[in-house]
């Protein structure tokens, strides 16, 4: 086996060095080359992972009518609640909740953050302390808002200040795992970032020529398992090592899917972690967990046994366009107390958005 320096070297010429019948790494190195930016700025530089999440922070607010659209269902079946205070009277209080509730429970709130928020109106209420339909609507929106930036507030990538920053991103199978890896990477190039992707989804034959497809379409470079049966370890620290050698910003790090009851594969999740931190101490920085959000709280368990497995740092939702299960992301954050970095609400490049609590609830709530 070839030492990762000469690996390291031969990556920058003809492929015809691979070509040797006596050298067959376990993975294959694509580069894809373009024009750096003039205005590109580098991880080392002080401050540069901060002024890139402000720079994707910024871009989510002016994105903000992706959002309101992308929960329009969701926003359908609260509407009832506009319908319900517009005629208050303090003698209905009883019927009005009970409705209210179930306004709740439909858009996928759980039933333990819904008798939550419901409560503490009818608190508020007999207390005196809201006396219109408007009031109401505002404290609602207010005790959903104070779960999403209470529980859930570093909704920035919090990638540290050593580059590479290494991202891994988790997930079941199906959840659109290696789209949102693409549409993070693209985002991230956007902002200045040098990216590097790691294709460690070595069991679904398709996962690398999915993500070599995403790595054309943003510019990106990509490190790729060359045998069926490499190991996914091997391929993520290889990568990981390949972004500290040649001053990579980010390791995007995709992997396989897998169901969380299954023990095997969760372990070799252990495994993809423990080989990232052998080549940077603390990597990676952020572990994110993809959810359908179509699953709606079918969600919770599998995040249960993610965070409990690897310790998740951030939720990405996705398949939140068109579905009614808005409701579900206050419900993950209020159980497991971990943010949402980003929603999914559409299948274009830019529709992987930076979670906004507050344009969030007034998607919903409007």
């Amino acid at each position: 086996m070839a030492s990762t320096a000469h690996l390291s070297l031969l990556s920058k010429f003809s492929p015809v060095f691979f070509s040797n019948p006596q050298f067959t790494p376990p993975f294959k190195l694509t580069t894809k080359r373009t024009e750096a930016s003039r205005f590109r700025c580098s991880a080392g530089q002080t401050g540069f992972f901060t002024r890139l999440g402000r720079l994707i922070k910024e871009k989510a607010k002016s994105d903000v009518e992706k959002i309101f659209s992308g929960f329009s269902k969701t926003r359908e079946n609260l509407a009832v609640i506009d319908e319900l205070l517009l005629y208050w009277n303090l003698a209905d209080t009883d019927k009005v909740l009970d409705e209210l509730e179930e306004a709740l429970l439909v858009s996928d709130f759980g039933p333990k953050i819904t008798i939550k928020i419901v409560e503490s109106l009818r608190e508020d209420i007999l207390a005196a302390k809201l006396k219109s339909g408007s009031e109401i609507k505002d404290a609602l929106k207010k005790s959903v808002l104070d779960v999403l930036t209470k529980k859930g507030n570093k909704t920035e990538l919090q990638l540290g200040f050593r580059k590479p920053a290494v991202v891994m991103i988790v997930g079941v199978n199906g959840g659109g795992k290696t789209t949102s890896l693409g549409k993070l990477a693209y985002r991230l190039k956007n902002g200045g970032a040098k990216v590097l992707m790691a294709a460690g989804d070595t069991f679904r034959a398709a996962a690398s020529d999915q993500l070599e497809i995403w790595a054309e379409r943003t510019g990106c470079e990509i490190v790729v398992a060359e045998r069926e049966n490499a190991k996914a370890s091997s391929v993520l620290s290889q990568a990981v090592k390949r972004g500290k050698e040649q001053g990579f910003d980010v390791v995007l790090c995709d992997t396989s899917g897998r169901l969380h009851t299954n023990f095997s594969l969760m372990e070799e999740l252990i495994a993809c972690k423990k080989a990232v931190g052998k080549v940077i101490p603390g990597a990676p920085k952020e572990i994110l967990l993809v959810l359908d959000g179509n699953t709606g709280l079918n969600m919770l368990p599998q995040a249960r046994e993610f965070n409990e497995v690897v310790g998740i740092t951030g939720l990405i939702l996705t398949k939140l366009d068109g579905s009614a299960r808005g409701g579900c992301v206050v419900s993950v954050v209020d159980e497991l107390g971990i943010p949402v970095k980003f929603v999914g609400v559409g299948e274009g490049v830019e529709d992987l958005q930076p979670f906004d609590a507050e344009a969030f609830v007034n998607a919903i709530f409007s």
